[in-house]
């Protein structure tokens, strides 16, 4: 059985093109951009879905982040991922539209790297969830002017890829109206 810091990932250029695979592990040791995704859920007030990791993560653990993220595994689509991950992270499935992607690079704790061409899914959902504990030790929705607040005031409680993420959310939704 592969471990999760063994899984392969699909390290990609600039211009998102795949340009082979490499190794969780060593891609996060490295600094080697690959693709990723992150889902922004909402429930229907509007309110967004955010997960605090669960404690033993091998990084960022028990910090409140975005409903989930992780990675397309090759020859896997990345909305096919998106739809696994939060299956197995919080034990449940919706629509998922596309919005955007960009790119990002952050120092994450435990000497680990992000560099991400991340791409950017929302959905809408209201009903059960039922987080793995593995993965996920608490979750809550909020407005997002409460997480603006709550990221100004203790922003060590948010992942970094959370706070470029919302960031980025914002701003995307600041060009629209």
């Amino acid at each position: 059985m592969i471990t999760p810091m063994e899984q392969e990932l699909i390290t990609v250029n600039n211009n998102d093109e795949e340009t082979g695979t490499i190794s969780k592990s060593e891609a996060h040791r490295l600094g080697i951009l690959h693709r990723a995704f992150s889902v922004l859920i909402f429930d229907t007030e509007g309110k967004m879905l955010l997960q605090k990791r669960a404690d033993q993560k091998y990084h960022s653990g028990g910090l409140w982040t975005n409903a989930c993220c992780s990675h397309p595994r090759p020859n896997e689509t990345t909305i096919d991922a998106a739809h696994r991950r939060l299956q197995e992270e919080l034990g449940f499935n919706c629509p998922l539209t596309y919005l955007y992607k960009f790119q990002y690079f952050a120092n994450l704790d435990n000497d680990m790297i992000e560099h991400e061409m991340d791409h950017i899914f929302m959905g809408i959902y209201d009903g059960t969830i039922t987080p793995d504990p593995y993965e996920v030790s608490s979750y809550t929705y909020l407005t997002l002017d409460d997480i603006s607040s709550r990221i100004q005031q203790e922003p060590q409680s948010f992942t970094i890829w959370f706070k470029i993420i919302f960031q980025h959310y914002m701003d995307h939704l600041n060009t629209k109206s």
